[in-house]
């Protein structure tokens, strides 16, 4: 699938066409880059790794925030204002954004394919983004930056 320039060019829509899709969704050397520093940097510590068996994670991201450990668990990317799951996203991804567990969706704060039932310590409350205008405004905002 993926974003078709000249299709949209074809529609008369020339804002959504210079809006390519997101480079890390296109690019997974890049998206595995961007998750990798994502995992690492202690301001942001993407996880957990395995959603199964999360270890300290949760334990670990409540002491972080002074919180409890059922307010840190329901602090999740699929509830992240930066966590893009609009129609042109789909479009964007790979292949099948959803399994039993949740979806991926695109995080506009990391710059990185991520999966709803994870989370990082930048994580803010106001999402997911469910609408293209919205999904374009983050990047309008990160490409004027």
């Amino acid at each position: 699938m993926g974003f078709d320039f000249k299709e949209y060019l074809a529609k008369g829509r020339l804002f959504e066409a210079s809006m390519a899709c997101p480079a890390a969704t296109q690019n997974l050397e890049l998206n595995t880059k961007n998750r990798d520093a994502s995992i690492k940097a202690d301001y942001i510590k993407y996880g957990p790794l395995n959603i199964d068996e999360p270890g300290n994670y949760w334990k670990d991201l409540a002491e972080y925030w002074n919180t409890t450990l059922e307010a840190a668990k329901q602090t999740l990317c699929g509830n992240c204002v930066a966590f893009d799951i609009s129609p042109r996203m789909d479009e964007c991804m790979p292949g099948q954004v959803s399994d039993d567990s949740g979806r991926l969706g695109y995080c506009w704060m990391h710059n990185f394919k991520c999966h709803s039932a994870r989370t990082c310590r930048t994580w803010a409350k106001g999402g997911p983004i469910t609408e293209d205008s919205v999904s374009y405004d983050w990047q309008e905002r990160k490409e004027s930056a």
